[in-house]
């Protein structure tokens, strides 16, 4: 694996999918700890709105914590976790 450090900002502008596939948003900044010198977790924007209905409706991002990330390359893989997190409340109603 190539350890050669790369500069964070190269993270933004990537798009952002979970381990299954499914397209999340994409980085439009990081969120740091200035103490350890560490990325803690990723603004993403331009979400999708099969998982993020009502904030990609209000034009509002999320931060992903960066331990839910898989890999990053030319896109960043996150855990399926982000899916889960959205599954609808049993005691939403739903309207036809």
């Amino acid at each position: 694996m190539d350890e050669t450090p790369q500069e964070i900002t190269s993270l933004v502008g990537r798009e952002v999918y979970t381990n299954n596939g499914v397209f999340v948003g994409e980085v439009e900044d990081l969120k740091l700890d200035l103490d350890t010198q560490a990325v803690t977790g990723l603004a993403v924007g331009q979400l999708s709105r099969e998982l993020f209905e009502h904030e990609a409706r209000q034009g509002q991002g999320v931060i992903i914590p960066y331990r839910w990330v898989r890999a990053v390359g030319d896109v960043i893989l996150v855990a399926d976790v982000v899916e889960r997190v959205r599954e609808p409340d049993e005691e939403e109603e739903v309207v036809a």
